[in-house]
């Protein structure tokens, strides 16, 4: 199975990753983890923003990549193109937990533009 596929799994993953470390705090309830108000501020807030692009980002990056192999893109090509993906989106979720927003703008990009690479290789092959 292509590495790029791989890929697909763990960016799934992303969304998780990004919301858990605003879950660790003893505020947080279980019994209400979509409670408006914990999420309101700061940190929190910003872990709840990440996941949200997480899952925006998702779909797209998916879609690229199935229609990237299956149109006859050049697999090694996409393999490293999804591997840059997981890459800028994880440097991304670490940018807006710390709240370093011009190189989250910055990996939010390159994710981007690699998921249109993703995209259009079948053309370029």
């Amino acid at each position: 199975m292509p590495f790029a596929v791989w890929c697909i799994l763990i960016a799934a993953i992303l969304p998780i990753a990004a919301i858990y470390p605003g879950k660790l705090s003893r505020d947080f309830d279980n019994s209400k983890p979509r409670d408006p108000d914990y999420w309101k501020d700061g940190f929190r807030a910003r872990a709840r923003a990440a996941e949200k692009n997480s899952f925006e980002a998702f779909p797209f990056f998916a879609i690229a990549v199935i229609v990237g192999l299956g149109q006859g893109g050049d697999p090694d090509w996409i393999d490293r193109l999804a591997g840059l993906f997981i890459a800028v989106r994880i440097i991304y979720i670490f940018c807006y937990l710390s709240d370093r927003a011009t190189p989250r703008s910055i990996a939010w990009v390159v994710g981007f533009a690699s998921t249109i690479a993703i995209f259009t290789s079948p053309v370029w092959s």
